[in-house]
């Protein structure tokens, strides 16, 4: 498969990825009382307002040219206000839930079509299908570490005993600089584990 074909079906398995997984934070948090997101234009499925120019293009450019086992990337966060949940951490752990629940939903999707073998896994229907199921089974995976300000971090952080908790959420400020640290200093035995995991999951959705 030549690589601009390879580089058309990344971009039509990232972008609805990324952004199934970003809509879904806001209309979890709608369903608990904060509208932030709808008011704001976010609660879409139109790819535009989503896109992260560092998220959806650069990170995973740079990483497919310097030949990264994995290639990761994310969309726009839509904007979350946990005043309005009756439980702020209740409410913040089930929306960052929502968008790793997401991806492994499409990702058991696309592993179930994958078993059914109605595509051969040469055509580019069926190539698209295995990455599809790949990418998000990484992605649930990347956004479930707790690594400030991914998703994993705000459930940990509603685990936490809150004085715990409000000490370990003032990481969030370090973020992107501990993000491209976990990616580029430590990316290699990280992407190993990681792959680890995504073997077997995928073993699980789609056999």
């Amino acid at each position: 498969m030549s690589g601009f074909l390879s580089a058309i079906i990344y971009l039509l398995v990232i972008f609805p990825s990324v952004i199934l997984h970003e809509y879904m934070h806001g209309q979890a948090a709608r369903m608990l009382g904060d509208d932030t997101a709808y008011l704001s234009g976010r609660l879409t499925l139109n790819p535009l307002p989503h896109i992260d120019p560092l998220g959806t293009i650069i990170v995973p450019l740079v990483l497919s040219l310097a030949g990264s086992p994995a290639v990761i990337g994310w969309a726009k966060p839509v904007p979350v206000n946990p005043y309005y949940f009756k439980d702020r951490r209740k409410g913040m752990m089930l929306t960052s839930l929502a968008g790793p629940l997401t991806n492994l939903t499409i990702a058991a999707l696309a592993g179930l079509l994958i078993r059914l073998n109605l595509f051969s896994a040469g055509s580019i229907f069926g190539y698209y299908l295995v990455y599809l199921c790949y990418l998000n089974i990484l992605l649930a995976v990347f956004n479930s570490v707790p690594v400030p300000p991914l998703d994993g971090s705000k459930i940990l952080s509603g685990l936490l005993p809150r004085e715990l908790a409000n000490k370990y959420n003032r990481l969030e400020e370090y973020g992107m600089a501990l993000i491209f640290i976990l990616i580029f200093v430590f990316g290699g035995p990280f992407f190993r584990v990681l792959d680890i995991f995504i073997n077997f999951f995928f073993r699980i959705f789609a056999g």
